[in-house]
């Protein structure tokens, strides 16, 4: 599960002023997904931001009736139900998704999974009720789960190979959705914009006076507010942030912190030392993906991952109370990237 990890410094009155009259950042906001989302605009002509807010808001409930576990008549939703071993029409969009999903579960050997709710529910995280399971509870919950179970026979459509099991796109469908609104700014003429979708992000082009997007990195830490890292976005072209954290939802028992990402091989939640990953790439739905696996394996598994798929990835640890860093190459060989 996603939890808020970024936070944009351009959140608060980003107008300046130009040499005649001033060019302002537009600001719209609203509640979608569980989440808040907010989108910085500007442009040298005038915005319709009343119907650039109707367009944003159209585009999240039409995906949310695609991919929301949360309302029972969405399509993911009613794919889940289904008692039969028959393929199932789900769209291109979703498929897509699962395909994405299953390179990136490949490449973890199975660590990241879209069908692991089941375990978050054994343990107790959908309800806030720690519950930790016997060994005999989880390796039943395992043997009813795995990307191996779901096939996608056509472009459109789902079939199960296990009639129990159910698909949670929530790890990835956030990142597409920063896509998605992106594209909703982007076919209104805007060409310079920051989405944020629940501290997930994709910036384009620049603020009004030519100086770059800034994207803090909240420091990983219970309770804690405070900036690790910031990064300016030195580039026009379209590029997506994302970080996934394992310390806004986990439960303390018996001076053991169990974290609310459950490797899907083990069954059980991670208890390595890594924090947080905050990846860069092109396309929010693959950083979505990806940080969320990359956090599953932990540093030095995630390190050894993500350089041989080419992800610049940024892995927070903590080691004795201490906290330290640890980086792709891709992540160090970038350019147009600011670091403080």
């Amino acid at each position: 599960m996603k939890r808020l990890t970024l936070v944009a410094l351009t959140s608060l009155m980003l107008g300046l002023v130009a040499c005649s009259k001033p060019v302002e950042v537009k600001m719209l906001s609203g509640a979608a997904q569980g989440t808040t989302w907010h989108v910085s605009v500007w442009n040298e002509e005038a915005i319709d931001t009343q119907r650039l807010q109707e367009n944003i808001e159209a585009e999240f409930a039409r995906i949310d009736k695609l991919m929301s576990n949360y309302r029972p008549d969405s399509v993911i939703e009613q794919f889940n139900r289904n008692q039969n071993f028959q393929a199932i029409e789900v769209g291109e969009e979703i498929v897509n998704l699962v395909n994405i999903a299953r390179q990136v579960s490949q490449a973890t050997n199975g660590c990241y999974d879209l069908t692991v709710k089941p375990l978050f529910d054994l343990w107790g995280f959908s309800k806030d009720v720690f519950n930790a399971p016997s060994e005999s509870d989880i390796q039943s919950v395992i043997n009813k789960i795995g990307l191996n179970y779901l096939a996608s026979p056509t472009k459109t459509s789902l079939l199960k190979k296990q009639l129990e099991l159910s698909v949670d796109l929530s790890s990835i469908a956030q990142g597409y959705s920063v896509s998605r609104i992106a594209k909703v700014v982007e076919n209104a003429g805007i060409t310079d914009y920051l989405v944020e979708i629940g501290g997930e992000m994709q910036t384009r082009g620049h603020k009004p006076d030519g100086s770059s997007w800034r994207i803090a990195i909240e420091r990983p830490l219970p309770g804690d507010r405070a900036v690790h890292k910031v990064i300016d976005i030195k580039q026009d072209d379209s590029i997506a942030i994302m970080t996934s954290g394992t310390y806004r939802h986990y439960f303390d028992e018996q001076g053991q912190r169990y974290s609310h990402i459950i490797d899907a091989r083990t069954g059980s939640p991670v208890t390595h030392s890594t924090l947080s990953v905050t990846v860069l790439h092109d396309d929010p739905t693959q950083a979505d993906a990806w940080s969320t696996a990359l956090l599953c394996l932990g540093e030095s598994d995630a390190i050894r991952v993500a350089n041989e798929y080419g992800i610049a990835s940024l892995i927070v640890s903590e080691e004795h109370g201490a906290l330290f860093e640890s980086s792709s190459n891709a992540w160090n060989t970038m350019k147009n990237i600011g670091l403080n």
